[in-house]
């Protein structure tokens, strides 16, 4: 390998998040539909004698250990998974242009693009099911930014349905910048056992389409996430409030939020409301990645 070799770890939205089920094991069943912005993390490797990462970019002085060990535990558990696929060693940089701990794939979206990375350079061919049940075993959120394409996912996320047909839709993404681990989030949330998404229609191409289906389902994180860090109803409130905008949430856990647009315009102009009223905020605007 002489040139560097480069995987993007696109931002993981959650455009709906209905936890259904608390499991024996601690663990809550969720349902969600999840999609891909136009927005990453970038992952670079050259070959070297040994592994090793460098991370630098916007967000690297956020990263803990944590998230930056599990693109290091991706390269190790490939290695072990798959003895001499990829013989040299890697000198990795992560480029972090994405907020740490704020509900849009983080480390498991840089873990995903390192399984990607590995596959890529193997001397043989691997499948994809065996790479997604490793990355399964990396975190729960992997096996679907392992994807990156719109995806409902089931369980604790590891039970996939790829969506063959999705609108074209913009974006805009806002974190206030305030951390919000996943685990505060869930120790706050006072229903486990609501119901489960509606079906989705098919075929699904059209915005409004999505649009009223999205009325009818919750991300049912929002609620503890917005007691805990109350600006983040701020936010979604001023979002919805933007011409053109389709919806207004907050993905995953939080702290981010987001507004859907079906217009490029429409979705750069509210960016440059949000940026003008929120200057502290992180604010950003992307095509969401389709089919």
């Amino acid at each position: 390998m002489l040139e560097p070799i480069i995987q993007l770890a696109p931002a993981k939205v959650n455009l709906a998040l209905h936890v259904v089920r608390r499991r024996e094991d601690g663990y809550h069943d969720l349902e969600s539909l999840v999609v891909f912005a136009d927005l990453a993390d970038e992952l670079e490797a050259v070959a070297a004698e040994t592994d090793s990462l460098v991370v630098i970019g916007p967000f690297a002085k956020n990263l803990g250990s944590g998230e930056g060990n599990l693109v290091l535990r991706a390269i190790a558990a490939f290695r072990a998974r798959w003895p001499g696929a990829v013989a040299d060693g890697l000198a990795l940089r992560l480029t972090k242009n994405l907020p740490v701990a704020a509900g849009i794939g983080g480390g498991s979206a840089d873990a995903a693009a390192a399984l990607r990375l590995m596959a890529g350079l193997s001397s043989h061919a691997i499948p994809f099911a065996e790479l997604s049940d490793l990355a399964a075993r990396l975190g729960a959120d992997v096996p679907a930014c392992l994807v990156s394409a719109p995806l409902l996912a089931r369980g604790v996320g590891e039970l996939l349905s790829a969506l063959p047909e999705f609108p074209a839709l913009h974006i805009v993404l806002v974190n206030p910048l305030v951390p919000l681990p996943t685990a505060d989030v869930f120790r706050r949330l006072r229903a486990h056992d609501n119901y489960p998404l509606p079906e989705l229609p098919s075929p699904l191409t059209r915005p409004a389409q999505l649009g009223i289906w999205l009325a009818e389902t919750r991300n049912d994180l929002q609620p503890p996430a917005v007691k805990l860090v109350p600006i983040i109803g701020d936010i979604v409130e001023q979002l919805a409030a933007t011409q053109g905008c389709i919806l207004a949430r907050m993905s995953g856990s939080g702290a981010t939020c987001f507004g859907l647009f079906g217009s490029e315009g429409q979705a750069h102009q509210a960016a440059q409301t949000l940026r003008a009223t929120h200057p502290d905020h992180w604010v950003a605007a992307a095509p969401l990645l389709v089919p």
